[in-house]
């Protein structure tokens, strides 16, 4: 089979124009991730039609998917998922869920959906990446506001993943076979997460870890590569999703490797510059070619939609944080809390996907899904930050991080 790299070429060569157009309006926040998704839509077949996603895109496109819920799993700090904060958190899901599962039922009872577990799934969760880069940009990760909010989209990511992975997978075992099979992987991860960190304990594997790890071996990249295909073949041969297994990848690496600043501190750096410097862009930019735009405008009912998705991810993760941490927080911070929690759209597009390939949902709901999640992220942060500067000391914080900021911004 000839393999064209002609397609590859383009999607590659949006990811790189994408933030560094955005890099030269580093006080527009706005994550990169849209511009190319948008830049995906106008080249693939629905406007131009310069591209699409042949072999060599959907391969690295979905090993992108993979690395992206790798990094997220990185994103859990564990040992702030304690006491109060956690029990709020916890408490914020379920409330959560819930209400997707009434909105879920709603659009039902409309002829709007035909599964309304899946959409409440998706409703349910929050972009932890996008969450962790407003508030470090706010200088808020360390406080009791941020902890707050980073332990409620945590607990979302993690609970959407495992719920989409047990209730809707691509192959066709029932529920609790499913259960059975979550439990294989969860097992198998506890033992290979046990051998990691005994392996670790002998000062002959760490030395040599240590001396190869800055070298051309670059040892614990390949390591952690290795444990995330790992899982990630493991979870495709037990019929579960791919983004769990590597999701669980990260959570693995998260638990095991507590020294990362003492031996090192550049490890995870080089693993996000892996991810988002080349396999991640590539996600997006092919979701983008492969978002069905003429599903979207084909007629006004499906454009209504997009406000009424984006009005029930907030209703879903946002009035949660609006009843529970008011009483937390400073004020006016619960309402902060509630905008950055609404913000979704990785988890949005990976079960789009999915649901799709299921026929969960019709073509037109994943593009209207897909769109209001593109929304929440342009729109939720923006005002989230909004709130945040009306507070001078919070103003001050922010401007000076934009100014650092230059040419990055988030990408997730």
């Amino acid at each position: 089979m000839d393999l064209h790299f002609t397609n590859l070429l383009i999607v590659v060569a949006a990811g790189f124009f994408a933030p560094l157009v955005l890099g030269f309006f580093p006080r527009l926040l706005l994550p990169s991730v849209v511009l190319e998704l948008v830049l995906g839509i106008v080249l693939g077949p629905s406007v131009l039609g310069w591209v699409h996603v042949d072999d060599p895109v959907e391969v690295l496109s979905l090993v992108g998917l993979a690395i992206l819920l790798f990094l997220s799993g990185l994103e859990i700090d564990f040992m702030k998922l304690r006491g109060k904060t956690l029990r709020v958190a916890l408490l914020g899901f379920v409330i959560s869920f819930a209400i997707a599962i009434v909105v879920g039922l709603g659009f039902k009872a409309g002829n709007l959906v035909g599964q309304p577990l899946f959409i409440a799934i998706v409703l349910s969760a929050t972009s932890l990446g996008v969450v962790v880069a407003v508030l470090k940009d706010a200088g808020q990760v360390g406080s009791t506001f941020g902890q707050l909010v980073i332990a409620g989209a945590t607990i979302a990511d993690f609970a959407t993943v495992i719920l989409l992975s047990i209730f809707f997978s691509r192959e066709s075992s029932g529920t609790a076979s499913k259960f059975l099979l979550l439990g294989s992987l969860f097992v198998v991860a506890i033992l290979v997460g046990l051998t990691i960190a005994g392996v670790e304990h002998s000062r002959l594997i760490r030395d040599t870890l240590r001396r190869l790890q800055d070298t051309t071996a670059q040892i614990r990249v390949r390591g952690a590569f290795m444990l995330l295909i790992g899982l990630v073949a493991l979870a495709t041969q037990l019929g579960l999703e791919v983004i769990l297994g590597a999701f669980t990848a990260g959570v693995i690496l998260t638990l095991v490797d507590r020294d990362e600043m003492m031996t090192h501190p550049e490890f995870r750096t080089k693993l996000e510059a892996v991810g988002f410097g080349v396999f991640i862009p590539i996600f997006f930019v092919s979701s983008g070619v492969k978002y069905d735009l003429t599903a979207l405008t084909s007629s006004g009912s499906t454009i209504l939609r997009v406000p009424l998705f984006l009005a029930a991810l907030f209703a879903v993760r946002g009035l949660p944080a609006l009843l529970l941490y008011r009483p937390l927080l400073p004020r006016g911070r619960a309402a902060v809390a509630a905008l950055l929690q609404a913000t979704s759209l990785p988890f949005i597009i990976a079960a789009t996907s999915i649901g799709l390939d299921l026929n969960l949902i019709t073509p037109a709901n994943g593009a209207a899904l897909i769109a209001a999640g593109l929304f929440s992220v342009l729109l939720f942060p923006a005002g989230a930050l909004s709130l945040l500067k009306r507070d001078p000391k919070m103003k001050a914080t922010i401007d000076e991080s934009a100014d650092a900021r230059t040419a990055l911004v988030p990408s997730m």
